[in-house]
């Protein structure tokens, strides 16, 4: 059973929360080129337009099919990719205008949950070494200091202080995401990018880092940019979630308006796929035709069109402007 969302005091509209991080008009392009030393012959749009805000002690979920940009984004949010343009505000500190030393002191504040629990740990460093990395490089802190908030933050995950000297490979998927959450706590930040972090786990273990997540918000009221491709995982822990499609952000609402009304025809879709579990309820499957196009040569007008049920002869010519339905949902569809 994972437990119940973290309530973060606002409204519908979600206005009552301060926005800590703004995104504008982000963009990311990677060239393509024609041989090893040859020129590009075009790009490759991942991120193309995508503006959102995360809220203080709110989980925005962002979800879409593998491809659509999800991860792009969040590298590009960090700068661990450069992107094209755009603006990131934390704090109300544009981000991509900040040198390498401004960046460094700011990432102690905004930190991120990679999706492979063992490439994103350093092998050649037991779990005490890689929890206290964060503090050694940005705190001055003592010997003991460090030794006494590696093994308080590893029990605050679940895992055991004595484990401290081990390996990540002696430890079980689960564990090692543990590990890589206890490190992003380190200097206890105030946003963390989830980057699909429970999505190479096991179902049972994947409920288990649900809760914990749930719970440190809770306790330090932190805030949560939760990536996935599972839809039903994203319904329990969010406030709000984004929907992408080649690129962009299509539909935007707060969980239960989203789940129980949404409005473009590829959340339709995606949300038909999710399983029922009672076998009483018949539900409707939309099966989306054709696959989703090469983002080197995407679709004019609206990216959605070639494989939408819904398409009118405006869609394959004017792309469609993210509009306000109200009550805090948005969407971009020329039919809503």
């Amino acid at each position: 059973m994972v437990a119940g969302k973290f309530s973060a005091g606002y409204g519908t509209d979600g206005g009552n929360s301060l926005a800590l991080l703004e995104v504008h008009n982000l963009r990311k392009d990677f060239p393509v080129r024609k041989g090893l030393f040859s020129g590009t012959r075009g790009s490759i749009r991942a991120v193309d337009g995508v503006d959102f805000e995360l809220r203080e002690g709110e989980t925005l979920g962002l979800v879409g099919e593998s491809g659509c940009g999800k991860t792009t984004v969040a590298r590009c949010l960090l700068r661990l990719i450069e992107p094209t343009e755009g603006e990131v505000l934390f704090e109300g500190e544009d981000l991509l205008k900040m040198d390498r030393e401004a960046l460094r002191k700011v990432r102690a504040r905004f930190q991120i949950i990679f999706q492979d629990p063992y490439s994103s740990l350093n092998p050649r460093m037991n779990v005490g070494e890689i929890i206290a990395e964060p503090l050694r490089n940005h705190t001055r802190s003592s010997r003991g200091e460090i030794r006494d908030r590696v093994c308080f933050l590893m029990e605050k995950v679940g895992l055991h202080p004595e484990q401290a000297r081990r390996y990540p490979h002696e430890f079980s998927g689960g564990q090692r995401q543990r590990i890589g959450i206890a490190r992003a706590l380190a200097l206890n930040p105030r946003v963390i990018i989830c980057d699909e972090p429970v999505s190479a786990l096991d179902v049972s273990i994947q409920a288990q880092v649900i809760n914990l997540l749930v719970q440190l918000q809770e306790e330090m009221g932190l805030s949560y940019l939760f990536i996935a491709h599972d839809l039903s995982v994203v319904e329990h822990i969010s406030n709000r979630v984004a929907v992408m499609y080649l690129g962009r952000i299509v539909e935007l609402a707060t969980d239960q308006e989203l789940y129980r009304n949404p409005q473009h025809p590829y959340t339709q879709a995606l949300l038909s796929a999710v399983p029922v579990p009672d076998p009483e309820v018949q539900q409707r499957r939309i099966v989306l035709q054709g696959d989703v196009p090469s983002p080197l040569n995407p679709p004019s007008g609206c990216g959605f069109h070639t494989r939408c049920p819904e398409r009118i002869d405006l869609c394959t010519n004017e792309v469609p402007a993210f509009r306000d339905l109200g009550n805090g949902h948005w969407a971009a569809c020329h039919l809503r």
